[in-house]
């Protein structure tokens, strides 16, 4: 039995160490270099670091306006007798477009005109009590209108005929006219309905121009200046971008931190007023060191931008400044002419062996 336990144990010592010697040969046999240079390369594609003008684009939305824009009121109580306009109307400045009754507005017009016809009667009596004024041959005409206006005043001729213009100006405010030439809009009156001075009729917009008004973080209103050039999109979609221009900047900043920037179209397209419209106003930045948007991408919030050398992606922090949608601007870390991974970078690693594909492109 001695014989038998020796002879197995001299068995399993054997075994134990040649084991050992198998598994210290294997390590020997893979060195980290040689682990390395088995990782398969990540296939990118490349951009280039540039010193240029930079577009920095300012997003705002905001509402299509009408240049001209007019609700146009009553100034007086009575019956609308008649509406000549209905909604989608073109209508010229000084088109009438309703009117009211004025019966008793002609009344008071003619009586008005009786009024200052007997005054004038009074007037032209009392002239004939200044026989030494209006008779004298050498009387200068400066004294003859200072006479002339004392006399109509104590005959009440100057009291009758300031009524007399009171009833003709009620007589205008019963006709109702455009105020500008456009397109008729919301139409809040129907014909036979009693209305009192003040109430809208209806509005009147002026298409031949339109404007947007937008509202500009104040961080960004240094970058904006009278006469710059903004595309115009409607947020519904199916239309190209339209150009306009800035033409006001309002000096003051709301409670909001907000400035109202307001930009005319050059064309009007499918806008109509009243429509909802994103504008994107072009601040141009000189001497700016650009990359590719897709250059820059995120580690634990901070901004990073590979570089290669040696076919190994490079690892860069970066200060990263304006962004324009395809490229951003770079503050610090990165310096111009140099080649910048833009593809396949979100999980890319530091000295990661890289192949450039950008024939593929």
């Amino acid at each position: 039995m001695k014989r038998t336990h020796v002879f197995y144990c001299f068995i399993f010592l054997s075994g134990f160490f040649v084991g050992c010697a198998e598994e210290k040969e294997k390590g020997e046999e893979i060195p980290m270099e040689s682990f390395r240079e088995e990782v398969q390369a990540t296939s990118v594609q490349t951009g280039r670091s540039q010193r240029k003008s930079f577009d920095y684009l300012i997003n705002a939305t905001g509402k299509i306006e009408a240049s001209s824009q007019v609700m146009v009121i009553v100034e007086r109580q009575g019956y609308l007798v008649d509406l000549t306009v209905s909604e989608g109307d073109r209508v010229q400045e000084g088109q009438v477009i309703a009117k009211l009754d004025n019966s008793d507005s002609k009344f008071a017009l003619e009586k008005a005109r009786v009024e200052l016809s007997s005054r004038m009667a009074e007037f032209e009596n009392q002239k004939l009590g200044y026989p030494t004024v209006y008779e004298n041959p050498a009387a200068d005409p400066e004294t003859l209108a200072e006479w002339d206006s004392r006399l109509k005043a104590s005959s009440g001729v100057l009291t009758a005929e300031i009524s007399l213009r009171e009833a003709e100006l009620e007589i205008e405010k019963s006709t109702v006219k455009a105020p500008i030439s456009g397109t008729v809009a919301d139409v809040k009156v129907k014909k036979g309905s009693l209305v009192n001075g003040g109430d809208e009729v209806c509005e009147i917009i002026s298409m031949g121009q339109l404007e947007m008004r937008v509202k500009v973080l104040e961080s960004d209103i240094n970058f904006i200046s009278n006469g710059q050039t903004a595309e115009i999109y409607p947020v519904s979609g199916g239309e190209e971008g339209l150009r306009g221009q800035v033409i006001a900047i309002n000096p003051k900043v709301d409670e909001n931190g907000l400035v109202q920037v307001t930009i005319k179209l050059q064309s009007q397209g499918k806008l109509l007023p009243g429509m909802n419209a994103r504008a994107i106003i072009r601040a141009p930045q000189n001497d700016s060191l650009v990359v590719p948007k897709q250059a820059v991408v995120y580690r634990s919030g901070r901004p990073v931008v590979f570089t290669i050398e040696n076919n190994q992606a490079i690892w860069n922090y970066v200060e990263v400044g304006k962004d324009n949608g395809k490229e951003m601007e770079i503050l610090d870390g990165l310096t111009a002419d140099v080649e910048v991974i833009v593809s396949n970078n979100v999980q890319l690693a530091h000295q990661a062996p890289i192949q450039i594909l950008n024939d593929a492109m």
